[in-house]
């Protein structure tokens, strides 16, 4: 299961790339693929969807930023 988030920039909607290549949309089973949906709950309940039941997305939309809301993002590395 991979999911992304796809749509015009700031409109991104949650979807899911199934077996074949295609986007998936994943509205009103998700709000957004933040941090709530990767959590273990969240993906157990993804887990448990059968992709070919989700209504297919037309055309080719631009696929946006893969996780919404982020708060903070911290890195650390090394330096030599």
């Amino acid at each position: 299961m991979r999911l992304l988030r796809y749509g015009e920039k700031g409109q991104e909607q949650p979807g899911l790339l199934d077996a074949e290549g295609r986007i998936r949309s994943l509205k009103g089973v998700v709000a957004d693929i933040d941090g709530s949906t990767i959590g273990a709950e969240g993906l157990a309940k993804l887990a448990a969807l059968d992709p070919s039941k989700l209504p297919l997305v037309d055309g080719k939309p631009r696929i946006g930023p893969c996780v919404g809301k982020v708060g903070k993002f911290i890195c650390i590395g090394l330096n030599y």
